[in-house]
């Protein structure tokens, strides 16, 4: 048991990072490796959250399609995630539909 145990972690030591890489909207890959991402449970319109704060780039997963929004500051995204309706503040703050070109990301 103890052998198999220690087999076990020296896999998993050894074993290379990959990055996760999803595709937006746009049909773009994004590699996640610079991305803090976090699932959403308490949001029946978002799913999941990444954010790069060097770049401020917010991707979300929207009835699991993912996509990119540019020029998001932090402040915008830490009012997102502690929003009492994630999904009514995403709508009304964030989403294309409302905000327009505000966020575009250039290709």
């Amino acid at each position: 048991m103890v052998r198999a145990l220690a087999l076990l972690l020296a896999q998993l030591v050894t074993a290379p990072i990959v990055s996760e890489t999803v595709e937006t909207g746009e049909r773009r890959l994004v590699d996640l490796e610079t991305f803090e991402c976090r699932d959403i449970t308490r949001s029946t319109v978002l799913q999941r959250v990444c954010y790069d704060r060097a770049q401020q780039d917010l991707i979300v997963a929207v009835d699991g399609r993912y996509d990119r929004y540019c020029g998001v500051a932090a402040e915008t995204v830490d009012s997102l995630l502690g929003a009492p309706s994630m999904g009514r503040f995403f709508n009304q703050n964030i989403r294309r539909e409302t905000a327009g070109s505000r966020y575009g990301c250039r290709a």
